[in-house]
């Protein structure tokens, strides 16, 4: 009797060490696994300006000023040491912005308790997102505050941004009055302002991918 039960013990302890074994191979890659470092020479030749494209280490994100829907400058110096997740939108869009700011959302509740995550949305109509605008868009969308800045500014300032330091677009242009970006790309910055990863912002899987990295990032 005493060697039947050995007998039915026994695969049920190697099914119990190998789920053991498992979870914590699985723990450890997860710990150990780093995500790269993009330069422009890494990127897709489209979304880096010709001026850039040679460039093989050493990118950091511009700094820059802008204003957000409090009417308070932001810039460089607010995402200090911060991981930080970045879009471009306008609050009138009707068809991928709302998408969009759902998942900058997600991402901001996400990770509502770790101070060391942020994010920061740039407007590419910035001279009809007024800061009242900006104010009641946040308002609708959940923005909390201290999170997430949804921002205005120069147009120059901002496109200059977006196609030189975030590489968000593979639109070329001037900034000036009929110069329009639209994209739905999210850019995940790192605390020494470096590119860590481009994410198509409305695909759900995508969203998912960026979390992931952003969970590397911060362990």
């Amino acid at each position: 009797m005493k060697t039947n039960r050995i007998i039915k013990i026994v695969p049920i302890l190697l099914l119990a060490a190998v789920a053991i074994y498992i979870t914590l191979a699985f723990t450890y890659l997860s710990k150990n696994k780093s995500l790269p470092i993009y330069n422009p020479i890494d990127l897709n030749p489209e979304l880096v300006d010709a001026s850039l494209g040679n460039i093989k280490k050493n990118h950091i994100v511009s700094n820059f000023k802008l204003i957000n829907q409090n009417g308070e400058i932001i810039t460089e110096k607010t995402y200090k040491d911060k991981i930080y997740v970045v879009d471009f939108f306008f609050s009138s869009c009707p068809t991928i912005c709302p998408i969009m700011t759902d998942n900058m959302a997600k991402i901001q509740n996400e990770f509502l308790n770790n101070d060391k995550i942020m994010m920061l949305s740039l407007s590419v109509t910035p001279d009809i997102d007024s800061i009242p605008r900006l104010k009641s868009y946040a308002q609708r969308n959940g923005v909390i505050d201290s999170k997430w800045n949804v921002t205005t500014g120069d147009k120059k300032h901002i496109y200059e941004l977006a196609r030189k330091s975030y590489f968000a677009t593979t639109d070329e242009g001037d900034g000036g009055l009929q110069d329009f970006i639209h994209t739905s790309n999210f850019i995940l910055i790192d605390g020494d302002k470096q590119i860590r990863g481009i994410y198509d912002g409305i695909k759900d899987e995508e969203i998912l991918r960026l979390i992931d990295d952003i969970n590397i990032l911060s362990n």
